[in-house]
């Protein structure tokens, strides 16, 4: 796709944005624009290059299909259908990418530095040590999402590091699985200070980088770990309690939410609804995470 093609689809998908109540965007504290889509293609061979912006492109193809109420909040009310899968059309896209590794690295690359030099939002900037964008795998089936970083992330530069993060590595491993094996990025890609929550205007701001990131790797499944990342990537007020153990979705992705790690560290006997949790969405992967408890927990009582 050449970026008139892209201009041309993107302002379709504003239009339509616009016949379901989109008003207005919120004002970035700086360009939001995705010029981004051209520096993909600079520095890389042609071939590549063509394939990188294809990779990059598709955040407009399964970009979130806006709720069909009114809105006058605008873009950041409108963010996913919030529908369980099965109640609503099928997906767009879904297939799943055909990009290669390396054109997903370098789409990762490129964005990872158009945020690392992003100004939008002022007072982030300013407080920041780094931006935090996403480690893991770029193929991954699984994304996990979280809402912002924390003093840590912003320290080290990567997200779920602290003492919420170590809890997060627990589960990633019970689950059977290690950090090499997921994506894991963040709604905001700052700290803000005093670790609050971020501002819609934040998120508004960010929301370009996150359509982007989610697109290139593409998965079938993204977690929304607690309130803040459920509500920024759904679009619902509904609280994480009624959210759990239902599907939802976002271009071709199942969408499931959970208790935020940190809320853990808080309230520790949510960690029995978080590992339900997960039993749940393995299950609809084809994994029983039970079978292999079950039979060490056999070899130990004959050990």
């Amino acid at each position: 796709m050449d970026l008139d093609t892209l201009r041309r689809t993107l302002l379709q998908r504003l239009e339509s944005d616009r016949r379901f109540g989109l008003t207005h965007l919120p004002k970035p504290q700086g360009a939001f624009d995705l010029s981004f889509l051209r520096d993909v293609g600079e520095g890389l061979e042609s071939d590549e290059a063509g394939a990188a912006v294809s990779v990059a492109a598709r955040n407009v193809a399964i970009a979130p299909q806006p709720v069909a109420t009114p809105s006058s909040a605008g873009l950041f009310d409108l963010p996913a259908a919030v529908v369980p899968v099965g109640e609503n059309i099928a997906p767009p896209n879904t297939e799943r990418s055909e990009a290669s590794r390396a054109d997903r690295v370098s789409t990762l690359k490129v964005l990872s530095e158009r945020v690392a030099g992003c100004v939008r939002c002022g007072e982030l900037a300013a407080t920041r040590t780094q931006t935090v964008f996403g480690v893991g795998n770029p193929e991954a089936a699984i994304f996990f999402l979280g809402e912002a970083p924390g003093a840590d992330e912003d320290r080290i530069g990567e997200p779920f590091v602290g003492r919420a993060g170590q809890l997060l590595d627990k589960i990633i491993g019970a689950c059977r699985l290690t950090r090499d094996d997921i994506y894991i990025g963040n709604i905001l890609k700052c700290r803000p200070p005093g670790n609050r929550n971020p501002a819609p205007i934040e998120a508004a701001n960010c929301r370009e980088y996150l359509s982007a990131q989610i697109a290139t790797v593409d998965p079938d499944y993204i977690v929304c770990w607690g309130r803040v990342a459920a509500e920024n990537l759904l679009g619902t007020k509904e609280a994480i309690g009624k959210l759990r153990k239902r599907f939802f979705t976002y271009g071709r992705a199942k969408v499931a939410v959970t208790y935020h790690p940190s809320y853990l560290l808080r309230n520790p006997p949510a960690k029995k609804d978080v590992w339900d949790d997960m039993k749940w969405l393995f299950r609809d992967m084809g994994v029983d995470l039970d079978a292999g408890r079950k039979g060490e927990a056999g070899d130990r009582e004959r050990g």
